[in-house]
């Protein structure tokens, strides 16, 4: 299932991400050499319709088609028979960025294939990993870790000045990584938009050349918890009109990562519903009657709030979740 080369594949640089499966044929992890030999480890393409770690790393490489890499680079292009169709994932396959090192999910030849990515790089002694993504909803760019250690919220900080630490959901790229090296994950706003590639191709180009990171925790950023997943019910129908049993929100797409008061109107239900939100905590822990109440048919929240990753699309809150609860924290 896995491809695995110490040279890049002709063409790949000049590849569009819906070709990646006739060009690769499956999961490829790509190593080339730099004068450093700690490489940089990057994944792109977990969830197939995120697409601009791809179009980072080929213009990033394309910088360096004359010239040596500063540090090696490992790079692995995950679920392209998604990113064929550009789709987060298949109907019959399961989440790439669900089946690390650490998951709950069921033993499948890609947890295999992934703990085998793991296992090559953990040998290798990467200086840092970096895992791209994009959101389906509004959200400014942030970087994310899975622990507060000094040298990964500094990796995360050099993307930005807003950056997520989370523990759940398990099964992540970065929380595997995060054992032997640090680790971030890179949310770039939504696919197809320049300045996603732009800025995360800066960023890796930076990471690239960066000899050592800092021991201490930087003080510009602002860091966030993820406290809470909020989910639809299967039984339950969506949408941002009047007929489905939950009515979600534009407004609310529009306000991640800003704070929710107690009392703000969450999503409207339909009077004849039984309809209700989920929310789970980081020990998967229904903790919904701590975050929200129905009030005259409407969803309303209990405590204040911040959204991230919030989005209206159905398939998405279907495949993932309907969006995260966060709190400001303070370390250092």
């Amino acid at each position: 299932m896995l491809n695995e080369t110490d040279t890049l594949p002709e063409g790949l640089l000049d590849a569009e991400a819906t070709e990646l499966h006739d060009l690769l044929g499956s999961p490829t992890l790509i190593h080339l050499q730099g004068e450093r030999p700690e490489p940089l480890f990057v994944s792109t393409l977990l969830h197939g319709n995120e697409t601009t770690g791809f179009y980072a790393i080929q213009r990033l490489l394309k910088e360096y088609r004359d010239k040596a890499l500063p540090r090696s680079v490992s790079i692995f292009i995950g679920n392209v028979e998604a990113a064929a169709i550009a789709q987060r994932r298949l109907d019959q396959q399961p989440d790439f960025n669900r089946i690390w090192p650490g998951t709950h999910h069921d033993d499948c030849a890609e947890t295999d294939m992934m703990r085998t990515v793991t296992n090559i790089m953990s040998k290798r002694s990467p200086f840092a990993s970096v895992d791209i993504h994009n959101n389906t909803g509004q959200n400014p760019h942030y970087a994310c870790v899975n622990i507060l250690n000094p040298h990964c919220i500094q990796l995360a900080g050099m993307f930005g000045n807003t950056v997520v630490y989370f523990t759940s959901p398990k099964g992540v790229q970065s929380a595997a990584f995060s054992d032997f090296c640090p680790a971030v994950v890179l949310e770039c706003g939504q696919s197809g938009q320049a300045d996603g590639v732009s800025h995360s191709t800066r960023y890796l180009q930076a990471v690239l050349n960066t000899e050592k990171l800092p021991s201490e925790h930087p003080a510009h950023i602002n860091l966030f918890h993820t406290v809470a997943r909020v989910t639809v019910p299967a039984l339950f129908s969506l949408g941002t009109g009047d007929s489905t049993d939950i009515h979600l929100s534009h407004e609310l797409e529009n306000m991640n990562f800003e704070q929710l008061g107690a009392g703000s109107v969450f999503a409207g239900l339909n009077p004849d519903s039984r309809a209700h939100l989920v929310v789970t905590n980081e020990s998967s822990e229904d903790v919904t009657d701590e975050f929200f109440a129905i009030e005259n048919s409407r969803i309303v929240l209990k405590k204040n709030a911040t959204l991230s990753m919030y989005t209206t699309n159905e398939r998405a809150v279907r495949q993932d979740c309907l969006c995260y609860l966060m709190e400001q924290i303070h370390i250092g």
